[in-house]
């Protein structure tokens, strides 16, 4: 595991995208700028200011998987989406999500 996987206590990949597999959104908080210029096949974008505005556009019942360029923004909102009810988890990056 390296570095800021444990700094940002990102879990497994492959564990992550089973959940994707199953059902979970993906979910990019990166600008628009960042998303335009390359994101995830299916990832739904959210930027990270613009979270509190639009959670109620997510749905309760699937679990999150929240990505970004690092983990830093992602970790973020997973800590704001845990703390309003959802099911969150720290992708990190969004590249091994494409």
């Amino acid at each position: 595991m390296g570095f800021l996987s444990r700094l940002f206590k990102l879990p497994n990949k492959e564990e992550l995208k089973e959940k994707i597999d199953k059902g979970a959104l993906l979910l990019d908080v990166r600008t628009k700028e960042e998303f335009d210029a390359g994101h995830a096949k299916g990832a739904v974008h959210i930027p990270l200011t613009s979270l509190p505005n639009k959670l109620k556009t997510i749905q309760m019942n699937l679990p999150l998987i929240v990505v970004c360029e690092s983990g830093a923004r992602s970790a973020q909102a997973v800590r704001f989406l845990i703390s309003n009810g959802f099911e969150a988890y720290n992708g990190g990056n969004w590249r091994p999500f494409a």
